[in-house]
C-alpha cells in the first residue's frame, strides 16, 4: 500500500500533518501513518488517502467495506469514550466521524484527505483495482466483441 511513514503527533501546532499530507498530495498515493498521541498508551495506525484518490476508489468499489464483529465492538467502545470534536493541527482540522471510524482532514474548509483504517484502505484499493480492470468502455467492448466474432472456432485452429 503506497508509502509508509511514521508520524509523531504530540501538539496541535506540530507541522507533521502538513508534511505528510503534502507528500500524499504530491504523489497522489495513500500514506500509512502511525500516530503516537501524547497521553495515550498505544499507537494508532491509519492510512492517509488524498481526497481525489479516495473518490476514485469509492467510484470503482462496488460495495462498502465489510467489517468484523470484533472490530465493531472495539470501535464502538472507543467511540463512546472519545467525543467527535474537531481537532486543530496547524492549518488542518481533523473531523472524526462517529460512524465508520474515518477521519476527514480539512484545510481551509475543504476536505483534502481522509484517514482510514489500514484494512479498509487496502480493501477499497483492491476492490477498485479489480472492478476497474474488468471494465471496458462501450467502444472498447464493441471492438473486442467484433474481434472475437472474427476468430475461427477453437477446433479449426
Amino acid at each position: 500500500m503506497g508509502i509508509q511513514i511514521d508520524v509523531v503527533a504530540s501538539y496541535p501546532i506540530n507541522d507533521e500533518m502538513e508534511r505528510v499530507l503534502g507528500l500524499a498530495e504530491a504523489v497522489g498515493e495513500p500514506v500509512t501513518v502511525t500516530f503516537m498521541w501524547e497521553g495515550r498508551a498505544g499507537a494508532e495506525r491509519a492510512v492517509l488517502v488524498p481526497a481525489a484518490t479516495l473518490a476514485l476508489w469509492e467510484h470503482w468499489a462496488p460495495t462498502a467495506c465489510p467489517t468484523s464483529d470484533a472490530h465493531d465492538e472495539n470501535h464502538a467502545e472507543s467511540e463512546e469514550q472519545e467525543l467527535a470534536h474537531p481537532a486543530e493541527f496547524g492549518a488542518f482540522t481533523l473531523l472524526r466521524r462517529r460512524v465508520g471510524g474515518r477521519t476527514a482532514v480539512a484545510r481551509g474548509g475543504v476536505v483534502v484527505a481522509e484517514l482510514l483504517a489500514p484494512d479498509e484502505a487496502h480493501w477499497l484499493q483492491e476492490q477498485a483495482r479489480n472492478v476497474r480492470q474488468g471494465f471496458m468502455d462501450p467502444k472498447q467492448k464493441a471492438a473486442f466483441e467484433e474481434f472475437l466474432a472474427r476468430q475461427p472456432p477453437l477446433d479449426e485452429q
